[in-house]
């Protein structure tokens, strides 16, 4: 996200830079840098560079450059944005805040600017600061949909659902196009078991057929409610999409398990752990499906390949020990 955003607010080369780039091709950090050398005072330059630092994971370098386009012209907005993004990926939390304030204050009634804030308060678990920054917004647009979800997103995380869901009722009242807030909408009410739930995800999909999110949701839904071969052709649409998202073929699984169709659960479980070498519970029920096919050899392999990759997942742990 942020690369893009980057990209999106440097202006484009000109024909003599876009020359000097491409005589450096294989080392385009170089071309920039011979460009900064002869414009030192051009801070689109640096938001360039600072894009391929970015690209690289060299976000010391990233965050230098982008101080240094803010040093020059400190009232380009998306510089703030761009190195808050970059400090939050560096895991300088308190960096990404501070950067983000600081621009809240130059531009106090930039929506864009308030809802960023916001939403790193609440990633930093500041809840009350993301409320009141919710409330400036607010002031300025008092139906502005995002700052509605926004709430709905602190209040879940406050565990107060049913202010969350006033919340997010709010945001598709005043933005019916706003998938999250949909979804969310379901999530909590699939909790309780509420039957509007599904309508909830349907209103999603009916936004974005190929919402990857929704579609997920939309299976768990039907799963949860005993319809396995529905929430299987759920599911698969994800993969339709996506053929590298493990929770699908990981979701396809467990609803084979429930129908009993043991073979198909395995190939699922076994994919999800082909597409994401890492994806622990793909091999956990990989072993369990082994134990019920009576081969534990197999099952204490992928039990202890759970382990390996969580030490400390106790469900493993047992598992394993009433194997042996």
């Amino acid at each position: 996200m942020f690369l893009n955003l980057l990209l999106a607010c440097s202006s484009e080369p000109s024909p003599n830079e876009k020359a000097a780039v491409q005589t450096t091709a294989a080392s385009p950090i170089d071309g920039i840098s011979k460009l900064i050398a002869a414009s030192p005072d051009e801070p689109d330059l640096y938001v360039k560079r600072a894009a391929l630092y970015y690209q690289n994971e060299q976000y010391k370098e990233a965050a230098f450059d982008l101080s240094k386009a803010i040093s020059i012209d400190s009232m380009q907005v998306m510089y703030y944005h761009n190195l808050a993004d970059v400090y939050l990926d560096a895991n300088k939390s308190l960096a990404a805040l501070e950067t983000m304030n600081k621009a809240s204050n130059l531009f106090p009634k930039r929506i864009p600017t308030l809802l960023k804030l916001s939403e790193f308060q609440l990633i930093l678990k500041k809840n009350q600061d993301s409320f009141r920054t919710l409330d400036r917004l607010m002031k300025v647009d008092p139906q502005n949909a995002e700052a509605f979800f926004m709430m709905g997103l602190n209040f879940k995380e406050l565990g107060d659902e049913k202010r969350a869901i006033n919340s997010f009722q709010s945001a598709v009242e005043n933005n019916p196009d706003l998938v999250d807030a949909w979804i969310e909408l379901g999530y909590l009410l699939d909790k309780t078991k509420n039957p509007l739930a599904g309508r909830y995800f349907d209103n999603a999909l009916r936004m974005d057929s190929s919402n990857i999110l929704a579609l997920e949701a939309k299976g768990n839904h039907l799963g949860g409610q005993g319809k396995f071969e529905e929430a299987i052709k759920t599911y698969q649409k994800i993969t339709k999409i996506d053929r590298q998202y493990p929770n699908a073929y990981y979701n396809i699984g467990l609803a084979y398990l429930q129908i009993d169709s043991i073979e198909q659960a395995y190939r699922h479980f076994d994919i999800s752990t082909k597409v994401d070498p890492v994806y622990t519970m793909g091999y956990f029920y990989r072993a369990y499906v082994w134990q019920l096919k009576g081969n534990k050899e197999a099952a204490k392999k992928d039990y202890e390949q759970v382990l390996r990759l969580n030490p400390d997942f106790e469900r493993a742990k047992e598992a394993l020990s009433n194997l042996k």
